[in-house]
């Protein structure tokens, strides 16, 4: 890694680096992450950085929670607090409208195929543009596979009004390349600065803005779209009258498989499995490549989850016979996953559940109390969840 983007630590890809970066935040998580968490180039410090833990599930959520409110009052903490219920929004939202996926994932051949061997593509993922701060930004992402907050806003903004590429593509890059690519919070976020999201409200980058809060290492003035009008599709993503409970626990023994989406469900259930198994990667819904740090990330975070919790310590099973034959091998007929959000492993899973019915095996989707809390509250705007968040902190138990 280049003295350019080397940051002030390292992410070890194991629930216990993620608890030990917890506990390193803590003391920033009031008045520090509220006064500096919109400075690119200050990670150590001023945000959080675990994004890459909790998209893996290897910490939880609900665990940030409650040690962040069991050390800060909500008063002090809230502006961390709001941005930790942002992501079960995002998924919430997309569990309410999964067309914007569907639709989103489809049009990627044809756009990368139309679009993915011109200049100016290829300039802007590889940080080309002659826009320093964007060409940064570019070659952090997939040297690190991290970026700021603000600077993938910043980003994206550029990316879709200055150089008038097509915002599914620069989501396609983020996705890709990020140790926390999220399918929801990537997708929605590209959307919302497009003007997708919120109908009409957009982000434009400002050079002084971006000055301002890159500490002047960067001023791109002049160099940027003045103007971001509101992107417009030709369709329309109905929101669903209800969303799916999940299933009960079965009564019965069962063959535990836990995936990318949530390493640490495990801990979460109430009867201990006949047997736990690691499922394999799945692809990121894209025609290219993984990047090569988000794929070591999620690689040796499902190392990390088998070592814990497998009994078979290869996360390499990928198949319905693998998982099958399992399953016959101990006498069971039922198989249990964590309720998977819209993406890629919500897709794969769903193939899944068809192939092992057909071998008389049911695979029960359960959900955490903590998505089936804030999810139904997720289907507008954000500022509807945010009104019910001590609500819904006081129904989660926590602190």
């Amino acid at each position: 890694m280049d003295g350019e983007h080397q940051n002030a630590f390292t992410w070890q890809p194991t629930r216990a680096a993620g608890l030990q970066r917890l506990q390193d935040f803590l003391p920033h998580a009031a008045q520090t992450y509220a006064r500096l968490r919109n400075y690119d180039g200050r990670h150590a410090s001023a945000v959080s950085c675990l994004s890459p833990w909790v998209r893996h599930r290897l910490i939880t959520e609900q665990e940030i929670l409650q040690q962040v409110l069991s050390s800060w009052p909500v008063k002090n903490s809230e502006k961390f607090v709001q941005e930790v219920f942002w992501r079960g929004y995002f998924k919430g939202w997309l569990q309410h409208h999964p067309t914007v996926w569907s639709t989103y994932h489809e049009a990627l051949p044809d756009l990368i195929d139309h679009h993915g061997s011109s200049a100016d593509y290829r300039d802007a993922v590889e940080g080309r543009t002659g826009i320093d701060c964007f060409d940064h930004w570019a070659r952090e992402l997939v040297v690190t596979g991290y970026m700021h907050n603000h600077a993938r806003m910043w980003f994206a903004s550029i990316w879709i009004f200055t150089l008038r590429l097509p915002w599914q593509l620069g989501a396609d890059f983020f996705l890709r390349h990020l140790m926390d690519g999220d399918p929801a919070s990537n997708t929605l976020s590209w959307r919302w600065v497009g003007g997708l999201h919120t109908k009409g409200k957009t982000y434009l980058a400002r050079a002084d803005n971006i000055a301002k809060f890159t500490d002047g290492r960067f001023n791109p003035a002049g160099q940027l779209s003045e103007e971001a009008p509101a992107l417009e599709e030709g369709c329309e993503h109905p929101r669903l009258t209800g969303l799916s409970v999940g299933d009960p626990l079965p009564a019965s023994p069962f063959l535990l498989l836990l995936t990318e989406d949530d390493l640490e469900f495990a801990a979460s259930l109430s009867s201990p499995p006949a047997n736990t198994l690691v499922l394999g990667a799945a692809e990121r819904g894209s025609p290219l490549a993984t990047g090569r740090v988000a794929q070591t990330f999620r690689n040796a975070a499902l190392s990390d989850a088998a070592l814990r919790w497998a009994d078979d310590q290869n996360p390499s099973l990928s198949s319905e016979h693998d998982i099958v034959s399992r399953a016959q091998s101990l006498g069971v007929r039922d198989v249990v996953t964590s309720f998977a959000p819209v993406g890629p492993n919500a897709d794969r899973l769903a193939n899944l559940r068809q192939a092992l019915s057909r071998e008389g095996i049911t695979l029960h989707f359960v959900q955490r109390a903590y998505d089936a809390a804030i999810w139904p509250h997720a289907s507008k705007g954000f500022f509807a969840l945010k009104k019910k968040i001590p609500q819904l902190l006081e129904q989660l138990k926590i602190p």
